[in-house]
């Protein structure tokens, strides 16, 4: 993946968050949990939390600090402001594509903006769009602004009480890795699109259809399967989406790109991460879908062009 070197970045959504609170999941929030220390009520209350972290702490010997809304220690990290390199970072230097191309910092403020351009100009989501208010970029720990206080080395959430993507950045040296993934360029780009779809979702009134939170078919790995087919939609049109004076942020994303981010949504299918960390799969546990699931809907979601209907997984008979 490169970016155009002419592209403009706006930083002003990107920030370095360091150290003070929330827990999240790995890949892919969206599980409503009650998180001690939230608010109440209408779902700000909740934490937006994946399967991974408690995969790993039940099997990997952590301890979950009294159940998936508890705290998990991360006193192995710093709580100094740090960028996704593990220091600080000023991301307001992010001014071009040309430094995009040069930092995974920046980077990360490339493709914010390039999903929310693509978003900002889909029919169906047009007249209710706003941007998320932020990507907070911590390590250890941060203050979310509506789910909560916790410290942990979990990963990447989305927090709908403050409309924030919250991105742990020890996730892709240690977690991920973990589970066997590649932390590519794009790879990284499918993580924070996956999120931004969890943004979607909530613009759009969808997180309200989740009742039911395990099992194969329940809402919870329909809203994470529809946050993957988001993912698609923006991957396909990429390469297309102008930043404010028309030129097109992504200047190139190839093939073997695409087939990373496929890879990835596999190596973080609940029947692998099952598989990988305790020996057998329950679907019953399930959360986010199967790795042939998520490779599903995101291929789907790549061939939906601007029909956001094509990732109604909540109408789907069969998740695939």
């Amino acid at each position: 993946m490169r970016f155009n070197s002419r592209a403009r970045l706006d930083s002003s959504r990107t920030r370095d968050g360091g150290g003070g609170g929330g827990i999240g999941g790995g890949l892919g929030g969206g599980l409503p949990i009650p998180i001690p220390g939230g608010k109440a009520g209408g779902g700000i209350g909740t934490l937006v939390i994946g399967v991974i972290i408690y995969l790993l702490v039940q099997h990997l010997g952590g301890s979950s600090g009294g159940g998936l809304g508890g705290a998990i220690s991360g006193s192995q990290f710093s709580n100094g402001s740090v960028g996704l390199s593990g220091q600080s970072f000023d991301y307001s230097t992010c001014r071009t594509g040309d430094d995009a191309n040069k930092s995974q910092e920046c980077a990360l403020v490339a493709v914010e903006n390039s999903l929310t351009d693509y978003w900002k100009s889909q029919p169906q989501v047009k007249d209710v769009f706003q941007p998320e208010r932020a990507i907070d970029v911590f390590h250890g720990s941060v203050q979310t602004g509506g789910c909560g206080t916790a410290s942990t080395d979990v990963g990447p959430f989305y927090c709908p009480g403050d409309q924030t993507i919250y991105l742990d950045t020890a996730f892709y040296d240690t977690i991920f890795k973990q589970l066997g993934g590649n932390a590519t360029p794009f790879v990284r780009a499918y993580v924070i699109a996956h999120e931004y779809g969890h943004h979607i979702q909530d613009l759009l009134g969808t997180m309200s259809k989740v009742k039911t939170q395990q099992g194969r078919n329940s809402d919870s790995v329909r809203l994470e399967l529809q946050a993957d087919c988001y993912a698609g939609m923006w991957a396909a049109a990429a390469t297309t989406v102008p930043d404010a004076d028309g030129n097109v942020l992504i200047q190139d994303l190839t093939k073997a790109d695409i087939d990373q981010a496929i890879t990835a949504a596999k190596e973080v299918g609940d029947d692998y991460i099952q598989r990988t960390t305790g020996g057998s799969v329950n679907p019953d546990a399930w959360t986010h879908g199967s790795s042939a699931e998520r490779e599903h809907w995101f291929e789907a979601g790549m061939k939906a062009g601007n029909d956001i209907a094509a990732c109604d997984t909540f109408s789907a008979q069969s998740l695939g």
